[in-house]
């Protein structure tokens, strides 16, 4: 069996054993500006960068996919001020991607109702999809963006509800497949591996229907503090785990 070390770290990971995708909750970010006296704002520009960092590693790694929480549907409730920070952060994270993307390869999606965002932040989103998706990349990105599991899964439900109306589908007989495809995730993996950092154990309305069968870690380090190194120490404890899929 080949195995990989990177300089610096105790232990190997299996290159043949690596989760296909992996799936985090970046969250910590204001607990870590606080920490440090300053406003909640510069905890979210600190974990964009994280964020850089991390989405880099695992495609050095040769983890194909990697979804994010960057925004969820009841982050509206946040101050105005912080929901305008997360928002410029994006914009100037995403004009940045624009002129990098051809450089690094790296695919963005995102999964989410981008409708209620401002029309410039939805056409820079659309034009980076489309850019992106002529990359032949050894990773896509995926950023959660106004995105929560359960809109989701009823989106998902009524789209099937039309398609029996419309005599494609039958009620009695259709099946999780069925609904899968009128998920935002419909053509990649389910994540093996969901991540949350910050101490908080709970998943937040965070890919509900994919993370069925997922293994779960949750980390004390706040999401500016994570690491590749963090990453990589998970990823050795995800190796160790057996997963059964409900089997022996």
């Amino acid at each position: 069996m080949a195995f990989w070390k990177r300089r610096g770290q105790a232990g190997t990971l299996d290159r043949g054993r690596l989760p296909r995708h992996v799936a985090i909750i970046m969250d910590g970010n204001g607990r870590w500006a606080k920490g440090r006296g300053l406003p909640r704002t510069a905890g979210h520009a600190a974990g964009a960068e994280t964020f850089r960092t991390i989405a880099t590693h695992c495609k050095h790694l040769g983890i194909p996919y990697l979804t994010v929480y960057a925004f969820s549907t009841e982050n509206w409730k946040r101050p105005k001020e912080e929901v305008s920070a997360i928002m410029g952060l994006l914009e100037k994270y995403l004009l940045e991607a624009a002129e990098k993307m051809a450089k690094d390869k790296i695919r963005l999606r995102f999964f989410g109702d981008l409708t209620p965002l401002s029309r410039e932040l939805r056409l820079l989103c659309d034009e980076t999809e489309r850019i992106s998706r002529s990359y032949e990349s050894e990773i896509q990105v995926n950023i959660c963006l106004n995105y929560g599991g359960r809109d989701e899964i009823l989106r998902a439900a009524r789209a099937c509800a039309r398609d029996c109306m419309d005599g494609n589908l039958d009620p009695d007989n259709f099946t999780e497949k069925d609904l899968a495809r009128h998920l935002y995730s419909k053509d990649i993996p389910d994540p093996d591996l969901v991540i949350r950092p910050s101490g908080e154990v709970r998943i937040s309305n965070f890919l509900l229907w994919q993370s069925a069968y997922a293994e779960y870690y949750f980390t004390q380090v706040l999401w500016p503090d994570f690491t590749p190194g963090e990453l990589d120490r998970i990823l050795g404890i995800y190796q160790r785990r057996q997963r059964r899929f409900g089997g022996v």
